[in-house]
């Protein structure tokens, strides 16, 4: 594991070492959870779904939806009024 020392700006800003970025494949527009007690700081990088991958999702939770629906006796039809409820 590298460690390197980095400041912070008058922003609050600070740069990841490239090595660094390198080694977690942490791009411009990753995304990270921030933890801090003390005086110590966590960085984790955040995986983000692709837009294929949510919508591979959701499609299966629409057809496991529709599956229940069909088991328990309720049509598409029926949605409407049943949430107007």
């Amino acid at each position: 594991m590298a460690v390197e020392t980095v400041k912070m700006s008058s922003k609050g800003q600070i740069v990841i070492p490239q090595g660094i970025r390198e080694s977690i494949h942490a791009d411009e527009g990753t995304i990270f959870a921030a933890m801090g007690s003390n005086d110590t700081v966590i960085l984790k990088k955040i995986a983000t779904p692709s837009k294929e991958e949510l919508l591979k999702d959701l499609s299966s939770i629409a057809k496991e939806g529709k599956k229940r629906l069909q088991s328990i006796g309720i049509k598409e039809s029926d949605l409407t009024r049943i949430t107007r409820r």
